[in-house]
């Protein structure tokens, strides 16, 4: 039987509490003398006129990449990513918080992709539609805009893109989330459920666990997550399906973690601003670009791309969509590794420009960190 004394092997328990509080008062110290530091920034920047003036995506990126390559653990790049963008995001905040308009309601992926990139000490702006959220941030109602572009199992969000054939809108960043799906609810156990309420695209991705553990359970889809969350909150015996973020929103509990059937579905947003951006040194540019005649099919195809070939830039994503200016009449988008002002990446795109009856940059941007 132990008689209690540390022999040696065995760590004193109050000794690592007393060396746990120093270690927490050194880590309050040397945040505020962060935020000390982004104070002094906005003196030296002069009398701007928002928030938008002081934040710079591409110094971010730069800093969260060096998080990543600095850290030797035990905690997970995921996390410590996590925690840096939230300080970065309190210290900004300190001048103004910067409104972050995305396609609502409150509590859907969309929002917990805005908390991903922008940490929370901002003024989120659910918006009923993508053309609002793009309306709203050329305006200047809002300082930046996040849509979805590209789901893993979906495809391309159409909508997105097609913003972009008359929005002067630039693509200023973009954001990669896993696809985690939560089970929502106020009851205390599974055998209360008597319905679950969730968008039709989440009761897919879920079927197979809701078919293994809720069989009987009847299945209402509804226009958002957000909605079914809603109705979780106010009607008993429902369920809902959704991000942890419509827990918080809707008061709910997390009944049971991750039941998506497929631990790879994952979605891309867009961070759409009004300027285009500096190289952070690991960039994507993003581009529009069609010929005077699209009906040439793959030779058109191969002419666009061949000044790519040519300088050995990588094309990473190319999705053709109506032009809008004659029937049958196509545009090209496309996302290549590396910045638009950069070689050799620039030596393409002056080729590719002569080339083209169309040709924008829609944005040069820090690619996706964690």
């Amino acid at each position: 039987m132990a008689d209690g004394n540390n022999n040696g092997d065995t760590p004193d328990i109050a000794e690592i509490r007393e060396r746990i509080n120093a270690v927490d008062e050194q880590i309050q110290g040397l945040i505020n003398e962060r935020a000390r530091f982004a104070q002094r920034v906005g003196v030296a920047k002069g009398n701007l006129a928002s928030a938008v003036d002081y934040y710079r995506p591409e110094r971010e990126a730069e800093i969260l990449r060096n998080v990543v390559e600095r850290n030797e653990g035990p905690l997970r790049d995921e996390e410590m990513l996590r925690l840096f963008r939230e300080i970065m995001s309190a210290c900004l905040a300190q001048q103004e918080p910067l409104k972050i308009g995305f396609l609502g309601p409150a509590g859907t992926f969309t929002q917990t992709a805005v908390f991903k990139h922008f940490g929370h000490s901002v003024r989120a702006l659910p918006f009923h539609t993508i053309d609002e959220v793009f309306q709203e941030v050329e305006s200047g109602a809002a300082d930046f805009g996040v849509v979805p572009i590209e789901n893993s199992t979906e495809g391309s969000v159409n909508n997105t893109l097609d913003m972009f054939l008359t929005s002067p809108l630039k693509i200023s960043g973009e954001i990669e989330l896993r696809i985690e799906q939560h089970l929502l609810g106020r009851m205390t156990g599974l055998e209360n459920i008597q319905r679950i309420c969730a968008h039709e695209q989440s009761l897919a991705q879920c079927r197979g666990w809701l078919r293994e553990y809720l069989p009987h359970i009847e299945l209402i889809g509804m226009s958002s997550n957000a909605a079914g969350a809603r109705r979780a909150r106010d009607e008993d015996g429902t369920a809902a399906i959704g991000p942890d973020v419509a827990a918080d929103v809707y008061n709910l509990k997390i009944l049971v973690n991750g039941i998506e059937d497929r631990s790879d579905n994952s979605t891309r947003f867009l961070v759409v601003g009004r300027e285009l951006l500096a190289p952070s040194g690991s960039d994507k540019t993003t581009l529009l670009v069609s010929t005077s005649d699209t009906a040439g099919g793959a030779g058109v195809l191969h002419k666009l791309l061949l000044p790519l070939a040519d300088h050995n830039v990588v094309m990473t994503f190319i999705e053709s969509r109506p032009s809008r200016r004659k029937n049958w009449d196509y545009v090209f988008f496309i996302d290549i590794d590396g910045h638009a002002s950069e070689q050799p990446v620039s030596d393409a795109l002056a080729v590719l420009e002569k080339e083209s009856s169309l040709f924008r940059v829609l944005g040069a941007y820090p690619k996706a960190v964690g």
